[in-house]
């Protein structure tokens, strides 16, 4: 089997538009006008949706007749139809689902019409941000008679040692009695281990033995290349190439989660599976940036939220070393927004969890499965059976993986048993579903929004255990949202139960985290969210002034972003961030932070899903005088600040201040100095100061990148000082131009409101910040990019794309 990138030479039109030329993976939303009444709602960040038309011409080889051929698409939300030449030739409703159509009756020869018409109308269907259209690559398959098929090869690290034990399991399509299959595994280019068998029946298993492994994990995350070659008459008739990682879980109530028998917990955050300014489209830069930057603030584990992960970003997990809990799905048969999929959940769900198996089998990165997130249906006979069918088809198609589900404690409760009953064949998303239940995810937020500092008494009230006992018996490890103040009694209740926090609120870091460092059978925790996202809009941001009298969880139209994340849309990181590392002991330097100083002292209210508004600066343009409010991160015993030279005192830090240590003193521009004390010794210290004359500044993470269509380079703008000192509040409108062989993927900022789009040339800075992200045309050459702005001058930077050898083909 041959697979060759399909993503060049597409058009999309969009209803009553006409065609416009694309470059697959593609969102169509994310350039479309947001407005107040867009029927998405905060759900969908006011997008409204629509139909799309892609369509592209293939010229088939004169041979095509006599060869089997077949597309697979890593991704396309809406309700999909293909069609070959005007017959349709497949479907696909399951937005975050590979799936793959045969064209059985190519036109040899000639010119082939390939259209794809995507229908994501019916709003909302989600409650977060989706996207619409191809947003993943698809692949052209040239498929052998006799062939290794998607997912049909697992690696399986069974016995650790000098040598190790891998065993790999091999289907084959159809059964090839007298083939031969091979593997063999290389380090470095040099074959450590091979090994071939003659097939006898659809699956063959062969042993490999590896002398002097290098083990894969979060700190050492080393990866083999693997070749299986299916042999026929003494010629190759497919062969697939895997990264792959020697790697075992275990799971003990008593020792906790072990990686190669070590024991590891989970520094956690939680990812939706958009890329901010890009929105759902997918791209290998986009991802691998995430993975990097998550992992330099801390983080060693990921879970989805609440979709299955793309395979780009399981590559980047695998290379760079993060564990990963992939996410099947949010909804089950009971609806949660009006146009979702619970009607079709029964007929889908088997299909979605195949696919999500196939996909993930062979990346060590993936440690664990979850079935789902807040199913109220768990709460009743019906669905505990549900959730006990669910964990046997994912084991039996993955048996080394444990399988859990999100369960919301306080969801449970007050769903009384009332947790709907389950569909029996699928509908059309144009017809509304019954009018979803009012105990739903939102509905939890709300009322986790105004319990807030209560909610761990509410997870214990009485009823909750019972309300969730019979679906965590089903799983293999005790997922829990917003319940950490169960850990104690439940390590005493449930002596054999495996417990993670799948979702905490991300200021409660500090009070959960020794917990789960005592408790063996606690195996980590997943803030809400380690990175920000679309949709939801406003639920972790704070409202300031008028807006505070009137602000729910939900903020109105024009807010875009989430805004819980440690890190935003654009990839900086914010005071969250610094007080996990703190709390983990990841932090160096005391980390300084202040309040707003626009805002400070503006009436506010505030949000559960934000800890703090507080950002790293100390240049603040007109506010001398006012009041600052100090945030200081630190794992030491104590801080001193000093302002130009001046001290404000010494006070408490660590665990006995919660690791933030807070002071109030007058803006001053100047330098700012925080001393880090332990034994009354200064042992840390980190400056900030004011900006001196900022004017618009081009900061690019790269400056070369591959002449790839599928490659991207991200570029900061800035109102900053030649330092680098960003001015916080001197933000401009900026005018982004590219000149060479790229175009302007996304243009924008991390600002939670605004009318402005990710698609345009112009764009308004944030706090003096805006991201501009390039993608290549596929050919080399200079690029240079030009920023113009109204008060700040001009700016340009030149970058270089390379032609690089990179490869056109799918990894199986």
């Amino acid at each position: 089997m041959t697979s060759l990138l399909f993503t060049d030479g597409w058009t999309v039109a969009k209803r009553g538009e006409p065609p416009l030329p694309v470059t697959l993976p593609h969102d169509a939303m994310i350039g479309e006008t947001r407005t107040p009444d867009a029927p998405s709602g905060a759900h969908g960040a006011y997008f409204p949706g629509g139909t799309y038309l892609y369509s592209k011409t293939w010229a088939a080889p004169s041979d095509a007749g006599e060869r089997q051929w077949r597309l697979f698409f890593e991704g396309v939300y809406g309700d999909a139809t293909i069609r070959l030449n005007g017959e349709e030739v497949g479907r696909n409703v399951s937005g975050y689902r590979e799936f793959t159509v045969p064209l059985e009756r190519v036109i040899a020869g000639a010119d082939n019409l390939i259209e794809v018409d995507v229908d994501n109308s019916t709003q909302p269907n989600s409650r977060w941000y989706s996207g619409s259209g191809i947003y993943r690559r698809v692949w052209l398959e040239d498929v052998t008679a006799i062939h290794l098929p998607y997912g049909g090869v697992g690696f399986r690290t069974v016995a650790l040692g000098d040598p190790a034990t891998v065993e790999v399991i091999i289907d084959l399509v159809p059964a090839a009695a007298g083939a031969e299959v091979t593997v063999r595994l290389d380090d470095d280019s040099v074959t450590v281990s091979q090994v071939s068998a003659v097939v006898t029946h659809t699956r063959t298993t062969v042993t490999l033995d590896v002398p002097a492994p290098r083990l894969w994990s979060d700190h050492s995350p080393h990866l083999y290349t693997a070749v299986v070659g299916l042999v026929v008459d003494g010629a190759v008739v497919d062969e697939q190439q895997f990264r792959v990682g020697l790697r075992t879980i275990e799971l003990d109530p008593h020792r906790g989660l072990l990686i190669n028998g070590e024991s590891t917990i989970l520094r956690g955050g939680c990812v939706h599976h958009d890329s901010g300014p890009l929105g759902a489209a997918t791209f290998r830069g986009a991802e691998y940036r995430r993975a990097r930057i998550l992992k330099a603030n801390g983080f060693n584990a990921i879970r989805s939220a609440h979709t299955s992960m793309s395979r780009d970003l399981l590559d980047a997990c695998d290379e760079l070393g993060l564990y990963v809990l992939d996410e099947l799905t949010d909804v089950w048969y009971n609806p949660k927004t009006e146009f979702d999929l619970a009607p079709s959940f029964d007929a889908i769900w088997p299909d979605d969890a195949r696919a999500m198996v196939a996909k993930d089998r062979n990346h060590p990165s993936v440690i664990m499965y979850s079935i789902g997130n807040e199913n109220t249906e768990t709460r009743t006979p019906k669905g505990v059976e549900t959730a006990r069918e669910m964990r046997a088809f994912v084991r039996s198609l993955d048996p080394d993986r444990p399988v859990t589900a999100a369960v919301n404690f306080l969801l449970n409760l007050i769903a009384g048993g009332k947790g709907g009953a389950p569909s029996a064949a699928p509908a059309p998303t144009a017809t509304p579903n019954k009018r979803p239940s009012a105990v739903t995810s939102t509905a939890a937020n709300i009322l986790a929004d105004r319990l807030n500092s209560i909610m761990q008494l509410v997870a214990r009230a009485p009823g909750t255990d019972k309300a969730t006992r019979d679906v965590i018996a089903t799983l293999d490890v005790a997922s829990y949202n917003y319940a950490w103040g169960r850990y104690k009694g439940d390590a005493k209740r449930h002596p054999e139960r495996v417990i993670v926090g799948s979702e905490s609120l991300p200021g409660d870091i500090a009070r959960l985290w020794p917990i789960v460092e005592k408790l063996p059978n606690v195996i980590g925790d997943f803030a809400w969210t380690s990175w920000d996202y679309l949709g939801e809009a406003g639920v972790g941001t704070w409202a300031y002034g008028e807006d505070s009298l009137t602000a729910g969880l939900s903020k109105p139209y024009p807010h875009l972003a989430a805004g819980p994340g440690a890190i935003d849309i654009t990839g900086i990181a914010g005071a969250q961030a610094l007080l996990s590392r703190a709390v983990w002991g990841l932090l160096a330097e005391p980390a300084i932070t202040v309040r707003p100083l626009d805002r400070a002292d503006e009436r506010l209210r505030r949000t559960a899903w934000r800890s703090t508004d507080a950002v790293s600066s100390w240049s603040w343009a007109g506010a001398e005088g006012r009041e600052a409010h100090l945030e200081i991160y630190s794992g030491d015993d104590e801080v001193e600040v000093f302002i130009n030279g001046r001290s404000l005192g010494r006070k408490r830090a660590g665990a006995k201040a919660r690791y933030v240590t807070r002071y109030r003193t007058t803006y001053e521009p100047g330098e700012i100095t925080a001393i880090g004390y332990r034994r009354g010794a200064a042992v840390s210290r980190s400056v900030l100061r004011t900006a001196r004359n900022p004017r618009l500044q081009l900061s690019p993470e790269t400056f070369r990148l591959s002449a790839d269509r599928q490659e991207l380079a991200f570029v900061h703008i800035e109102i900053a000082d030649e330092d680098g000192v960003v001015e916080m509040l001197h933000d401009d409108i900026v005018t982004v131009e590219v000149e060479g062989p790229a175009t302007l993927a996304a243009f924008g900022s991390a600002a939670p409101a605004t009318t402005e789009s990710f698609s345009s040339t112009q764009h308004s800075t944030h706090y003096g910040r805006a991201l501009a992200i390039l993608r290549s045309d596929g050919t080399p050459g200079w690029i240079t990019v030009r920023a113009s702005s109204q008060r700040h001058g001009t700016a340009e930077v030149q970058l270089t794309a390379r032609e690089m050898q990179l490869s056109a083909r799918r990894g199986a």
